[in-house]
């Protein structure tokens, strides 16, 4: 399948796990698909994988005024990406000065084919699965509340599947300049937070020098 996105070899994450740990810790995707003109649409939501049987479901929703659960159900091939930490890297970490300055950032792309969910127990279920991973204690509050709030809640969304056909995974750290890696995770540490999520990135690929 061809590739959604610039990809030297250098930053392609050769495990898939790679790219389910980082869309669990930045759920929060942008899906891309087109409108009814041919013109990108895109829609920022959060996404829970479900793990099963080729590369897994993402599951989402969108409010009903958004007319991307239309375009999905059109024209159901999209694109979805989730962005993990990102900085600037100053050139100072190199050992010579013959050297520019970049940026390094993680990032995940799947290519799905999407299936709407209109029921209300499959939305209602698929909200479940949502608060599970982001607030399990509020399972018991949203259970508590009347049925017809519940369901004017549900009435108000679609719900949505996408079948992950192909993931690609971009984690620009430098990668193939080793003699800057102990000066960069470094700097990194010493950064934002999402500088220092760098770092620990750095860490997992084997890329770090701990202190």
């Amino acid at each position: 399948m061809k590739s959604s996105t610039y990809l030297p070899v250098q930053f392609k994450a050769k495990d898939d796990a790679l790219a389910w740990t980082l869309m669990q810790e930045h759920p929060l995707a942008t899906l891309i698909s087109v409108d009814d003109d041919g013109i990108p649409f895109t829609t920022h939501l959060p996404l829970h994988r479900v793990a099963g049987e080729g590369q897994g479901l993402l599951l989402g929703h969108v409010a009903k005024g958004n007319p991307h659960w239309q375009y999905l159900q059109a024209r159901p091939n999209a694109l979805v990406i989730f962005r993990g930490p990102q900085g600037y890297l100053s050139p100072t970490v190199y050992p010579d000065l013959v050297r520019v300055p970049t940026w390094n950032y993680l990032a995940v792309h799947c290519q799905v084919e999407a299936s709407l969910i209109p029921q209300a127990e499959a939305k209602d279920h698929l909200l479940k699965q949502l608060i599970a991973q982001h607030e399990p204690s509020y399972a018991a509050q949203w259970r508590s509340l009347p049925t017809d709030y519940q369901d004017k809640m549900l009435s108000a969304i679609v719900g949505f599947s996408l079948r992950i056909v192909c993931v690609e995974s971009k984690l620009k750290l430098n990668q193939h300049r080793p003699e800057a890696h102990a000066a960069m995770r470094e700097q990194y540490a010493k950064g934002t937070a999402d500088e220092q999520a760098l770092a620990v990135w750095m860490d997992r690929l084997g890329m770090g020098v701990k202190p």
